[in-house]
């Protein structure tokens, strides 16, 4: 809970007018006083909750509850303290009081964990109500969580991926429907999910070449259908190995693609390509993308979130160092599950 004052905070009064609030929680007190820098009064009950009272000379009031009830009577109790606090602030400070704040709680160490960072560093609570699948591969933790709104979300190592919402995502990384796959060539890094796969073979290639990660086929079916089930389709194949020495042996045979889609990792959020591991294997997959693409072919990649401008534009720089010269075009592109522009 944060209070914002029009004017100074007389701290001792502060401090004095919420003390029995706390009290009366049979909580244990402890003022610290810094003079010139206010108050921080620690509240402690006999089963390890606490409070923060924080209160800033400048017209600030912080309060902080930490409570190990993980059930409704636990955060109602918390909730008719904070409402005491509000009040009794409200009776205090009249009509001198220009906001009040009080965030939701977060629960940690729960069987389910919700909060989940967007690339630029926001922290987003999601409405996970179910752990659909978990495992360890050699190469990443995969996780596949349920979302009342987004439906079953693919998480590689901590980082969203895709959810069976995310379809704005696979129609543009396929080019937003201005592509003629049908009798092409395709290439896709990546796309375990199976959407990119999905949808291209809709559109009657001459072949589709993928990698692929497990879990998907049986947890992400409104995504990839059932092109999944089999490593071998009328148009497809489906590649279980690592992309580098594949596209090494398709440069040394002369092997050539109308498109190639890269959905193996997003551009990196370090602005230090010479010292990020990722920056490399990045510059890695566009060179050797390169070398087995046709002149006339196409790129398909992912970027990052719209506010990684730095990152972006480093990305961009890269495509003028490959051994051949390209021309790139972006698009922005809402992803719901993200809950950020792309």
């Amino acid at each position: 809970l944060s209070l914002s004052l029009n004017l100074t905070a007389d701290c001792n009064a502060v401090l004095k007018a919420l003390q029995p609030i706390f009290q009366e929680q049979g909580m244990t007190e402890t003022v610290h006083n810094w003079e010139d820098h206010g108050y921080l009064a620690t509240y402690i009950q006999k089963n390890g909750s606490f409070a923060n009272l924080r209160i800033h000379p400048h017209g600030l009031v912080l309060v902080d509850l930490q409570s190990y009830n993980d059930h409704v009577k636990g955060r109602e109790e918390v909730d008719k303290l904070l409402n005491k606090v509000e009040e009794r602030m409200k009776e205090l400070f009249h009509g001198n009081i220009k906001r009040v704040k009080r965030l939701p709680a977060i629960l940690r160490g729960g069987v389910i964990d919700r909060y989940w960072p967007t690339a630029d560093g926001r922290l987003v609570e999601y409405d996970i109500d179910e752990v659909v699948y978990d495992e360890d591969s050699p190469f990443q933790n995969i996780k596949i969580l349920h979302s009342k709104q987004f439906g079953n979300i693919l998480i590689l190592s901590g980082d969203v991926n895709l959810a069976e919402s995310d379809l704005a995502y696979t129609q543009a990384i396929m080019g937003s429907g201005k592509e003629d796959y049908s009798g092409k060539e395709v290439l896709i890094l990546g796309g375990g999910d199976g959407g990119i796969l999905y949808e291209i073979v809709k559109l009657k290639p001459k072949m589709v070449t993928m990698m692929v990660i497990d879990g998907c086929k049986k947890y992400m079916r409104k995504t990839c259908g059932d092109v999944l089930d089999n490593l071998k389709g009328e148009c497809y194949q489906v590649l279980i190995e690592d992309c580098i020495p594949v596209l090494k042996r398709y440069a040394k045979e002369g092997r050539m693609f109308d498109y190639v889609i890269n959905d193996l990792t997003a551009v990196p959020i370090s602005t230090s390509p010479e010292e990020d591991s990722t920056w490399e294997f990045l510059r890695l997959i566009l060179d050797l993308s390169m070398k087995v693409l046709k002149q006339d072919g196409k790129y398909f990649t992912q970027g990052n979130c719209i506010n990684l401008t730095d990152a972006l534009t480093l990305y961009e720089e890269q495509l003028s160092r490959l051994y051949c010269p390209v021309e790139f075009s972006k698009e922005t592109v809402c992803v719901p599950s993200y809950m950020e522009l792309y």
